[in-house]
């Protein structure tokens, strides 16, 4: 008799517990801006010690918290998702030590230790995309491990060229003569964990997970781990000349790409995925503009209204029979009251609305990247992109919340407790968490002076944003993005500017095909003729030639069988 785990059950109790007692000691840390080091040695190598650290500053403390909100949320969500899953208990294990390598990423600032969770991310990540074990789960699985296996091997690299500082920790580095090398190395490491381009195709792909690991995963752990990095190393990174405009560069990119791509989506969890990276996008931007406490604070607010959306997102993907097309939903306004306001609140959060908690870090990462002086094609590209979100946004409620419903009419839309308890506590938070952080965050944000154009055009340009989709997704005749009237831009957009291909596919083509060739052309012909298949088939041949050419009676089939066994005999 095996026995039952009802882990499940507990898990979610759990979590609150380690939230209760995480969240006090953030507050306090916030407030006194202090930092604790906790340092022993487990072994030296020769005269270098390895030291185990563990850092309680309030930077971790405040996203450890985050994260076992979110933790806790997800958990109780997954009791009815995952209902009818034989292996919950499994899943919950899992769950549970993805939670794990993220706090191990957060409290280990030791370059070798931190390794642990940062490896823990990326192996539990692998095994979560494939849970539902088909062969579309796989290939999104195999994706995720390898691009994240690249950020691996970056930060070994990177630790191998610590070496001749005589310690691994993060707050103790120092200029050497391998310092580009280092900061390029885990600049790429961070970039493969948060997908930015050209390591985003993954991020989309990873989708294959169950929505609540998605929620998990695009919300405060795995996509979050690079950003997490970056802010942890960045004294030490930003004293390299060419890091912080690199940096720009990329995230930019990435940004624009997302929110170009998302605008053409019809999968509900995808769309949701590529505003993720988009949002990755403007943190990373924020950073490489020197704005780090805003990078870290928009990680926090999006960590929480993103969770939101993916939970709010699984109810309906639960409700329509596990169908994630926009397509099919509508009209879930009069059904599911409690998941259609959850929904708009965490989309104005998205956007950033006045008032909400996107509103207080996304505004402000905005109105700082117009105030400084910049460069001004970035600058309109970072515009560019707050309307996008704001176009995609609208037609993603348009589709699934005003617009007519397209499923079956036997589909039964309900809201059990453990849908709308974690949705309405993250709603909440949603709300309160941009004023309460901007309260208690020891962030020196100097005084900007700004003119009225400048100040409102972040507000604008969501404005416009929200008239366009509005204008595009109402007609009559639904008019097509521009983008899509044109086959190269449509397929540009629905491969993520052609990073699918390019970064999965394209690597192994050729391999594939030379391989393919060697097996047709030597194992399935000349070797097959010349070993023992070939040889079978042609004694058969020649038995059957004699079996022919003689009168077929019993006795011939013995003297053929006693003359080849003969002459068998005599070969060997």
């Amino acid at each position: 008799m095996s026995m039952q785990f009802k882990i499940h059950k507990q898990a979610s109790m759990l979590m609150w517990a380690l939230f209760v007692l995480m969240a006090p000691l953030s507050i306090y840390m916030m407030l006194g801006n202090s930092t604790t080091l906790i340092e022993w040695t487990l072994f030296n190598i020769s005269s270098t010690p390895i030291m185990m650290t563990i850092i309680l500053d309030p930077v971790g403390t405040m996203f450890a918290s985050t994260v076992l909100l979110i933790s806790a949320n997800v958990l109780q969500f997954s009791t009815t998702y995952m209902k009818d899953d034989k292996f919950i208990d499994r899943f919950t294990v899992l769950v549970l030590l993805f939670v794990l390598s993220m706090n191990m990423l957060i409290f280990f600032p030791h370059l070798m230790i931190l390794l642990l969770g940062w490896d823990g991310l990326g192996l539990v990540s692998f095994i979560l995309v494939i849970y539902y074990q088909n062969p579309k789960s796989l290939a999104a699985g195999m994706i995720t491990a390898l691009t994240n296996r690249i950020g691996d091997v970056m930060l070994l690299l990177s630790i191998a060229w610590t070496l001749n500082q005589g310690q691994w920790n993060i707050i103790h580095m120092w200029e050497t003569n391998m310092f580009s090398w280092q900061t390029g190395a885990i600049l790429l490491a961070a970039m493969t964990k948060s997908a930015q381009m050209p390591f985003s195709s993954w991020l989309p792909a990873a989708m294959a997970a169950p929505t609540p690991v998605s929620a998990l995963v695009h919300s405060s752990t795995l996509v979050t781990a690079g950003v997490f990095l970056l802010i942890r190393f960045y004294p030490f990174l930003s004293s390299t000349t060419w890091f912080n405009q690199l940096l720009l560069l990329i995230a930019v990119c990435t940004t624009t790409m997302a929110g170009l791509s998302a605008m053409t989506e019809c999968d509900m969890k995808k769309i949701i995925a590529l505003s993720t990276l988009s949002q990755l996008g403007m943190m990373m931007a924020a950073m490489g503009l020197g704005m780090v406490n805003l990078a870290y604070f928009h990680m926090v607010t999006h960590a929480l209204f993103k969770a939101l959306l993916f939970i709010c997102a699984g109810t309906l993907i639960h409700s329509h029979m596990h169908s994630q097309d926009l397509r099919w939903m509508g009209n879930i306004t009069t059904q599911m009251p409690t998941t259609s306001s959850c929904f708009m609140l965490a989309n104005m959060a998205l956007c950033g609305a006045p008032f909400m908690s996107g509103f207080y870090s996304k505004d402000m990462i905005v109105e700082s990247s117009i105030f400084y002086t910049q460069n001004l094609t970035m600058l309109i590209i970072i515009l560019f992109t707050v309307s996008l979100t704001s176009f995609y946004t609208m037609r993603f409620s348009l589709t699934t919340i005003w617009g007519p419903s397209n499923c079956s009419p036997f589909i039964q839309l309900q809201e059990d407790k453990s849908l709308t308890s974690p949705m309405l506590i993250l709603s909440s938070m949603s709300i309160i968490s941009g004023a309460a952080l901007i309260w208690i965050m020891p962030m020196n944000q100097e005084p900007m002076t700004m003119t009225t154009t400048m100040k409102t055009m972040p507000m604008v340009m969501v404005i416009l944003g929200l008239l366009t989709a509005w204008n595009t997704n109402t007609q009559q005749v639904k008019q097509l993005p521009a983008m899509m009237l044109i086959p190269m831009t449509h397929y540009a957009s629905c491969l993520m500017w052609f990073l699918v291909p390019l970064s999965s596919q394209f690597t192994m083509k050729v391999p594939m095909y030379i391989s393919h060739n060697y097996l047709k052309s030597l194992d399935q012909s000349w070797l097959e003729t010349l070993g023992g298949q070939g040889m079978t088939s042609s004694s058969f041949l020649a038995s059957n030639l004699m079996m022919k050419a003689f009168n077929t009676k019993p006795v011939n089939y013995l003297m053929m069988s006693s003359i080849l066994t003969l002459v068998v005999l005599a070969l060997l």
